[in-house]
């Protein structure tokens, strides 16, 4: 499926080759409103070039709430479904968010043993797993076919592998990046609601946000159609643009505290000291002396949030940039520098 389409891993429109969960367009779309400069400004001449190079099929920039720039790439548009990858991560952990507020979770503190007994006798919260510190034994390789994150990729049963995990270090006690936590925390939520993610996704978000257009959620081909909640949801740049909004309105949208602002708060700040990269859900930047938040996904998918400026960027693509000693590869830091490069040219 990957090499013979001349992949060395998962893509971007990989959907046809797996079952998908439909989250319908919301029953009152919401068209995010043009900026008066829209698409006066051309991307710089680096941007470009980056785009050229890496792949990029979308990029949007949103000041104060309406679209600044916006530009689309190889055959995709506005409308198109593309991979999530790892943003579906940060919109798990807001659905953990919705189903404290809902009653259904009693705290970010509730044991994840309560839900699941393989995990009675540790000390394994739902917080310890939307913040990245679970201490269970998951092996985070994109480039092992064999290991567990291409099992839990391309495998059947999604739900018994990640049973079998083990808590080996201190639940709580450090950061380390594992998709296998937020798979753990969307099967701990779909047990708490007693509805699949996907449906609880609608209800919560893709339409009181006023979603434009369906998304596709991935699941495993076994009866209870569990969803891939570390990746692959498949939107586009414009609907991923509105769990940035979220957040950056920590927790309303328009009139309606759709989501705790408590829980917003808690997850855009550093949960460990010595990982300031990381919050609840969500990485961390202060790159241009800036307090910035992301969503973000491994082929260079991003929503990047700098609330003290009210702009949200998004792009997709293909791929990513090289990889720094910093905690985003260097395309990250592009993004952001050429977006306020753009942004100077209407001041």
């Amino acid at each position: 499926m990957v090499y013979l389409q001349g992949h060395t891993t998962a893509y971007i429109d990989d959907f046809d080759h797996f079952e998908n969960e439909l989250i319908p367009a919301s029953k009152n779309p919401q068209a995010w409103p043009l900026h008066k400069a829209y698409n006066i400004v051309e991307p710089t001449k680096k941007l470009t070039q980056i785009h050229e190079n890496l792949g990029t099929i979308a990029f949007l920039i949103i000041k104060n709430d309406s679209i600044w720039h916006e530009k689309y790439f190889d055959g995709f548009g506005e409308n198109s479904q593309t991979n999530s990858f790892s943003i579906a991560k940060s919109i798990t952990s807001a659905l953990l968010g919705k189903a404290i507020d809902d009653g259904y979770i009693e705290s970010l503190e509730q044991p994840v043993g309560d839900f699941y007994s393989e995990f009675k006798d540790s000390n394994l919260t739902v917080g310890d797993l939307s913040s990245m510190a679970s201490g269970l034994d998951w092996d985070e390789s994109y480039t092992n076919p064999f290991g567990m994150t291409a099992r839990a990729y391309y495998g059947p049963n999604l739900a018994k592998q990640i049973l079998k995990l083990k808590v080996v270090d201190t639940s709580g006690s450090k950061f380390k990046y594992q998709s296998g936590d937020t798979e753990l925390m969307a099967m701990v939520i779909q047990k708490a609601v007693k509805k699949p993610l996907a449906d609880y996704l609608y209800g919560s978000f893709w339409n009181p946000l006023g979603g434009e257009n369906p998304a596709l959620w991935q699941v495993d081909d076994k009866e209870d159609r569990l969803v891939k909640a570390y990746c692959c949801l498949g939107s586009n740049a414009r609907d991923f643009a509105r769990f940035g909004k979220l957040y950056k309105d920590y927790g309303k949208w328009n009139v309606q505290q759709v989501l705790d602002s408590a829980f917003v708060a808690k997850s855009i700040n550093p949960r460990f000291s010595e990982s300031p990269e990381y919050g609840y859900g969500v990485w961390l930047s202060d790159f241009m002396e800036k307090k910035i938040f992301v969503m973000r996904g491994i082929l260079g998918q991003y929503v990047i949030v700098v609330p003290e400026d009210d702009l949200i960027i998004v792009r997709l693509g293909h791929r990513v940039g090289e990889q720094t000693e910093l905690p985003f590869s260097a395309d990250f830091y592009d993004y952001i520098e050429e977006t306020y490069k753009m942004l100077e040219q209407t001041q």
